[in-house]
């Protein structure tokens, strides 16, 4: 069976759409829907209900989506072995994705270290906010993610990768500086998040909820893309944000951001590394698994 016909039909089904499955396989819609119907004849079975506004998969269309994702994880098995069989050494490419807290702390770091170690390796690490990365584990675009917040998808499996602390960062001088303030001491200040998405923000609004609050209780004045950006504007002076501990250690050193706390409000994030379910982990993203534990583990 054609796994390039497989694969198209696992797109359409992922995405519920012909255009999205080529955008994402980087090939033109008619491509698509060539290989889909050339599947169906093949089986001689309607796969696809294409009349709805969106496409769904018919009773048939499920079972085969179930039987070519094992399918295609074999492919993946097969070409990993034969790219892992030269001489032991780790080679190919490392094509990951991080979300913007851990990407501004420990991962630059271990991958530079990493690929210094196994010159045949080359990485390919992009920065978005942790659902996109997580969409894009699930789409196989990515082999792996590293995120500041576990969510739900039924695509994903998530690993346990390192702790986070996540902090109220303040201007130098500012009266929050050392001093442990309550919510309602927080509501009267300017407060500066992450956009919508993010992992810290969302562990801050986890955080606020079990105290019965919301992020619209506060005085929420700028939603910023980068947690750098919510550390620049918090260090001119401009409010008050939730930033990781980690990003920041430099900063409290030279004592251009103060550190205060929120009564109540204890963040601490766990940073999760995400595969796609079902997909066989490649010799050369277990090797940078591996080697990273390790390195934080020291």
């Amino acid at each position: 069976m054609d796994t390039r016909q497989l694969a198209a039909f696992c797109a359409v089904v992922e995405r519920r759409s012909f255009s999205q499955a080529a955008e994402r396989l980087g090939v033109t819609q008619p491509a698509v829907s060539l290989q889909v119907r050339a599947l169906e004849k093949r089986l001689g079975t309607q796969l696809l209900d294409r009349s709805g506004r969106r496409v769904e998969p018919t009773d048939a269309g499920w079972r085969v989506y179930r039987g070519a994702q094992r399918m295609l994880t074999l492919e993946d098995q097969i070409v990993s072995n034969v790219a892992a069989s030269s001489e032991g050494e780790v080679g190919g490419d490392l094509v990951l994705g991080a979300s913007t807290g851990p990407a501004a702390i420990a991962v630059p770091l271990l991958l530079c270290e990493f690929q210094q170690e196994h010159s045949g390796v080359r990485v390919f690490l992009t920065v978005s906010d942790t659902h996109s990365v997580v969409e894009r584990v699930a789409a196989r675009e990515l082999e792996l993610g590293i995120v500041g917040a576990a969510r739900r998808h039924r695509g994903v499996r998530f690993e346990p990768f390192f702790s986070d602390e996540v902090i109220l960062a303040c201007p130098p001088g500012h009266g929050f500086t050392g001093r442990t303030v309550t919510l309602e001491e927080l509501r009267e200040e300017a407060l500066i998040l992450m956009q919508e998405g993010a992992g810290v923000r969302q562990i801050v609004e986890d955080g606020l909820r079990r105290l019965g609050r919301r992020l619209r209780d506060l005085d929420v004045r700028l939603e910023l893309g980068l947690q750098e950006s919510v550390r620049t504007a918090v260090a001119a002076g401009y409010g008050v944000g939730f930033i990781s501990r980690t990003a920041i250690e430099s900063d409290l050193a030279a004592g251009t951001l103060a550190e205060g706390r929120v009564d109540g409000l204890e963040v601490t994030r766990e940073i999760s590394l995400a595969f796609a379910a079902g997909r066989a982990r490649s010799r050369v993203a277990s090797e940078f698994v591996d080697f990273a534990r390790e390195r934080l583990a020291a």
